[in-house]
């Protein structure tokens, strides 16, 4: 059975309490050592192995691509430190390591525990806090981490206070998507493996078009079932040689805006007028003079 994402945050966060990182980017072996695995570099794996761990007289090894860029070596290395850690079965066969297309609930778990232990939330947070929204800034911050861009950029979109969504969509489909809390308690729902929306910067990239910077594009593109309107910012990027597409989705006056009847209710009070209903209110007892 899966694990829900809440678990596996927190079980991440357990591991990263015991190590204490403290320098960016953060180093890797610690948390190897922690579940009692030790790490090997293997220059003989294909290109599209990432890495694979195993068991041997009670010691857990894990290998790791040396081809791989050292972004990917680091989150490999997490990865399968999660699949220890969780105790979840590995299931990468048949697919390649940068392919979200059908990648099971126990690989994208591992992500999640991965991008955690890679980005620790107290080395992370105040970053993003103090930064703008934009791919530039994720990329400077993956630099930093020395992780990857996807990784990066959905931590980023989790933890940032204004409301904002990173959406990955591969082979022209949404594949995954991380929210901030402002846009999972408005109910902001991108939905999984439906086509890119039509109207979105993330299609027109997609199909060859191009784009300057962020651009506005109305919200009920992008969330299911959206009653609040608004109107966001769109900044997207296509990634031609995985047919991979991310994009940052946010409001940027940083609030959601209101459902549609509250919002009604707060301009009359704003103009101090009654609504107007047909019926007209019953003479008082009191009569000017």
């Amino acid at each position: 059975m899966a694990m829900d994402e809440l678990s596996v945050v927190l079980k991440a966060r357990e591991l990263i309490n015991k190590v204490g990182p403290i320098a960016i980017p953060v180093p890797i072996k610690p948390y190897a050592e922690q579940v009692g695995a030790v790490l090997h570099v293997d220059h003989d794996l294909a290109a599209d192995e990432a890495g694979y761990a195993f068991e041997k007289n009670g010691k857990h090894h894990i290998c790791i691509n040396g081809k791989d860029s050292e972004e990917r070596q680091r989150f490999t290395a997490c990865h399968e430190v999660a699949h220890i850690a969780l105790g979840l079965p590995s299931d990468h066969a048949g697919l390649p390591w940068w392919s979200y297309a059908k990648r099971s609930p126990n690989e994208i778990a591992c992500d999640v525990f991965a991008a955690e232990l890679l980005l620790p939330y107290k080395l992370f947070k105040p970053l993003v806090d103090k930064s703008d929204i934009s791919l530039a800034t994720v990329d400077g911050l993956a630099k930093d981490f020395v992780a990857s861009t996807m990784a990066t950029g959905s931590r980023f979109a989790t933890l940032v206070g204004a409301p904002c969504a990173f959406v990955l969509s591969e082979q022209g489909k949404v594949r995954y998507a991380s929210r901030s809390r402002a846009l999972r308690e408005a109910n902001a729902w991108v939905q999984p493996r439906l086509a890119l929306p039509k109207g979105s910067v993330s299609e027109r990239l997609r199909a060859g078009g191009t784009c300057d910077g962020p651009e506005e594009i109305d919200a009920d593109i992008w969330f299911s079932n959206w009653d609040r309107g608004g109107v966001l910012l769109e900044n997207a990027r296509h990634l031609a040689q995985w047919d991979q597409t991310v994009a940052l989705i946010w409001f940027e006056d940083e609030e959601v805006p209101a459902p549609q009847k509250d919002q009604h209710k707060r301009e009359q009070e704003e103009s101090g007028l009654a609504e107007l209903d047909g019926v007209l209110p019953w003479p008082g007892r009191k009569r000017r003079k």
